[in-house]
Parts: structure tokens; C-alpha cells; sequence
């Protein structure tokens, strides 16, 4: 196995080239495309020798690069499959269902594409543990600290939102039987709990868990609708199924948002690939069963309740249903929704994890077992989830808190750096050929809608989250809010 200096991924690769490959001992070299540049996909394991991130352990230490394909499988629909469905049926009230349903698709596929370039990029670099350091080899040192930045604003969003979907669930089940300001801190209390183990594979042990619930919770949601009526309708109700809808600008716009947050895995992906035995190898075929059971996932979702509870669907979609049978789904779905935090906030908490043995020179020490690098850890776990708090607070409303999030950086993270490292890799051939042609015109389109969502997508989600505190007939008023946030 091949060793790179203690800060390889840190000052020492510069930005126009990426990884200085003479680091590596010369016996161990990676194979890399004569044409391309990049490690050839085809390439046995056993010809292809992985490269030493920091993960692989050493002398009293434990071995991190211990995920096979189907625990990567399982990590990334942990990963991705929770909290986002949940707001899709609304996404069809609100654009009709052709439109809708052409928009969860396309960018799920999008998604797809861009998920692809990072194991694209990955396979050039392969030292990174992360996207920062991703970042880092393309534009240096002040890329990777705004890109660092971002990164823990969105796992930091993405963890809080969960923490305000569980207080959704607490309150719909108790019948708010207690301040949501509580039940936020005790959903927060849970979520430390979960991220104190240190490797990536316990957040693949919870995939099963999670995957089930929501399966279980949203059949359950839509067998109900097809008994009974959704809460809100009256007796002699009969279904209003928009095909084309005419939503306005703001509106339309933060449905797309609520979109892309059901596609915002791609953040952690190349933490999964950092802790693979064989990421070359392996990563797209767990890529490939995560997209195609996702989209499937969310498409059947979508239809099923928008088509049941017609313009009563309401987001989060359990709240769809009666009562009771909500409360019921509630209980069955809280795995998939503890997941959603285990797995983003095990990603930010492994990044500062990192950041911080590397700034003392701990890199021998990042996965042992002693005193010092435990404290770090749970150090860094307790502090995170503080700032959780405090944000879930600040925005205990679950469809703003979804939009917002996927305004501020999902729309970087899961789009527009994927565009950026194509360019990266691609710079010299650009229009070489009608496929390059091609891609360079989509990678183009997804930096700019990054930035497009960056403007527009942030005025029309923040908007919306002040007209509803400012609204009498709403039960939150405010940050903070003992208010209920649930349905019911």
C-alpha cells in the first residue's frame, strides 16, 4: 500500500496540476489512462492498489477502509432516502403531475450525472477524503476553505431539518403534549448519541432500519387514503388531480428546491468512497442501485398520495393522512428520519475530525483508540449538534428549512462543483469531440443554475418562511416557537 506524506491532502499538492503523483512510492504507482489521466475503471482490485488516505489504520489503530459494495449500497440510501420524500407529493400539487413528475426524474438523473463525475475525479485523485479536498486540488487552498464552509452550513441545514422533522413526528404522536422547543432538543439529544461511533460503516448498518420505515410508513399513508378521506376533507369530498398546474414564480421555484433536497446525497459520496475497499471498483455499482431505486422510490411515492389526497396533500405527506394512521406512520418512520442525521452529521463531524488532526499533526493518531482522539471526536459530535439546536430553532418550519437549505449550498454541492471538476479534468479538450461538446454545454448549465438557485432560490424560500410567521392563523410565530409545527 502506498503512503503519502502527513499532509498530502493539505498544502502540499498544488492547484493547477492536483496530486503530485511522484509522491507515491514508484512500485505502487496507480495505472493511470494514458489519454485520459484517470485510473481505469476496468482495472481488477487486485491491480490497482488503494491509496492511503489517512482511513487505513496502522499500529493500534483501526482499519476506516472497511466498506464493501453492498455497505456502500446501504450507507448511501441511508444517506439520501428520508426526509426529501416526504415533501414530493406536494411538489405535484403545486406543479401538476406531468411537470412534477418530469422535474423529480430529470433531476434525479442529474443527480446521477454529477454523483458519476465525482467517482470520475476520485479515480484522479484518489488521496482525497472528501468533496473540500476536491475543491483544494482545483482551486487551491481559499476554494477549499469556501468550499469547507459550505459544507457544514449545508450538513449543519441537513441535520437541523431532520432535528425539526423529528419534533413534526413528537408532536403529531403526543398531540403536542410538550414545547417544540424540547422536542427539537431531544431529538438533538438523540442524534449525539448516534454520531459517537467513528467509522462510515455504522451509518451503512442503519440502511435496512431506515429503508423499511419509510417504505412501511408511506404504504401505510397511502392504504389509508384509499379507505378514508384525507383529515381535512369533507364528507362528500371529491378528488381535484391537477395534470398541469399554474403555480407562480415563487412558489414553482421552491417546489424545484424541495427536489433537489431529496437529491442532496452527493455531499458524502466521496466520504463513503475515503472508507471503501475498493472504491474504483465498487462505488458505481452502489451509485447505480441507490439512483435507480430512489428515483423509483419517489416517483411511486409522489403519484400515489398527490393522486389519494388530491389538493389536501399536505407536506410533510404523513400529515396526509387521518390522524391516527398519521401518528401511526410517524412511529414507524422515525429510523429513516434519526438516519438522515446520523448520516449528514457523521459527514461534517468526520470533516472537522479530520481538519483538526491534521492542524495538531495527529494524523497517526485519527483512528486510534486512546483518550486524546476520543475527546476530539465527542467534542466535535457535542458542538455540532448545539448548533443544530439552535438552527432547527431558528427555522422550525419543515418546508422552509428544506427549501433554504437547498438554496444556500445543496445546489453547489450535489450540481455545480461536479461542473467545476469536469472542467478541471476536461480543460484541454473541451470541444475535441460532439460528446465533449455536449458536456461541456450541461456542465455550463449546472454551474449556472447553481447560482441561479444561490440568488432566486434564497429570496423565494426565505420569503415564504417570513409571510408564514407573519400570519395569525399560524401556530408558529417565530424562532423559537413553543407553537406546534405538526398538521394536526
Amino acid at each position: 500500500m502506498s503512503t503519502y506524506p502527513q499532509d498530502a491532502h493539505n498544502d502540499i499538492y498544488p492547484s493547477d496540476q492536483g496530486h503530485d503523483s511522484s509522491k507515491t512510492n514508484s512500485k505502487e504507482k496507480m495505472p493511470l489512462d494514458n489519454e485520459k489521466g484517470h485510473i481505469d475503471d476496468l482495472q481488477s482490485a487486485h491491480n490497482v492498489p488503494v491509496v492511503e488516505n489517512g482511513f487505513g489504520g496502522g499500529e493500534g489503530a483501526k482499519n476506516f477502509r472497511n466498506m464493501t459494495k453492498w455497505d456502500t449500497t446501504f450507507a448511501l440510501l441511508t444517506n439520501q432516502v428520508g426526509l426529501g420524500v416526504l415533501s414530493l407529493p406536494s411538489v405535484l400539487k403545486t406543479m401538476g403531475i406531468v411537470p412534477g413528475l418530469i422535474a423529480i426524474i430529470g433531476i434525479g438523473l442529474l443527480s446521477w450525472y454529477t454523483a458519476y463525475v465525482l467517482k470520475q475525479f476520485y479515480g484522479r485523485y484518489p488521496h482525497v477524503v472528501n468533496v473540500v479536498d476536491m475543491t483544494k486540488v482545483v482551486g487551491g487552498r481559499p476554494l477549499s476553505v469556501i468550499s469547507g464552509i459550505g459544507l457544514m452550513v449545508q450538513v449543519i441545514m441537513t441535520a437541523a431539518s431532520a432535528s425539526v422533522t423529528l419534533s413534526i413526528a413528537f408532536n403529531t404522536i403526543s398531540s403536542h403534549s410538550l414545547c417544540t422547543v424540547g422536542y427539537i432538543g431531544i431529538a438533538c439529544l438523540c442524534c449525539w448519541v448516534l454520531c459517537a461511533p467513528r467509522t462510515s460503516k455504522f451509518v451503512s448498518q442503519s440502511g435496512i432500519p431506515c429503508m423499511v420505515s419509510v417504505i412501511a410508513a408511506s404504504i401505510i399513508v397511502m392504504v389509508s387514503l384509499g379507505v378514508n378521506n384525507p383529515t381535512a376533507a369533507p364528507a362528500n369530498w371529491k378528488k381535484e388531480i391537477k395534470v398541469v398546474a399554474n403555480p407562480d414564480f415563487r412558489s414553482g421555484l421552491n417546489a424545484c428546491l424541495k427536489i433537489c433536497y431529496a437529491y442532496s446525497g452527493n455531499i458524502n459520496f466521496v466520504t463513503y468512497m475515503a472508507e471503501m475497499i475498493d472504491p474504483v471498483r465498487d462505488f458505481g455499482f452502489a451509485l447505480a442501485w441507490l439512483e435507480i431505486a430512489s428515483i423509483l422510490f419517489y416517483v411511486v411515492v409522489a403519484i400515489a398520495i398527490y393522486c389519494l389526497a388530491g389538493e389536501y396533500t399536505v407536506s410533510p405527506a404523513l400529515g396526509s393522512a387521518p390522524e391516527l394512521i398519521a401518528k401511526i406512520a410517524y412511529g414507524i418512520v422515525l429510523p429513516a428520519i434519526f438516519s438522515t442525521g446520523l448520516a449528514f452529521g457523521h459527514t461534517g463531524i468526520k470533516y472537522v475530525y479530520v481538519q483538526v488532526m491534521k492542524h495538531f499533526k495527529l494524523q497517526s493518531e485519527m483512528t486510534a483508540n486512546n483518550v486524546r482522539s476520543w475527546s476530539i471526536w465527542m467534542t466535535i459530535v457535542t458542538v455540532f449538534w448545539v448548533l443544530c439546536f439552535i438552527l432547527s430553532n431558528a427555522i422550525p418550519v419543515f418546508d422552509s428549512i428544506l427549501s433554504i437549505a437547498s438554496a444556500t449550498t445543496i445546489s453547489w454541492f450535489t450540481f455545480g462543483f461536479s461542473g467545476i471538476f469536469w472542467f478541471h479534468m476536461n480543460w484541454n479538450q473541451l470541444f475535441s469531440s460532439p460528446k465533449n461538446i455536449m458536456l461541456f454545454c450541461l456542465n455550463s448549465f449546472l454551474i449556472g443554475i447553481s447560482l441561479f438557485m444561490n440568488a432566486a432560490g434564497l429570496w423565494s424560500s426565505i420569503t415564504e418562511l417570513l409571510d408564514l410567521f407573519a400570519n395569525a392563523s399560524s401556530s408558529i410565530q417565530g424562532v423559537f416557537s413553543c407553537g406546534s409545527n405538526s398538521i394536526f
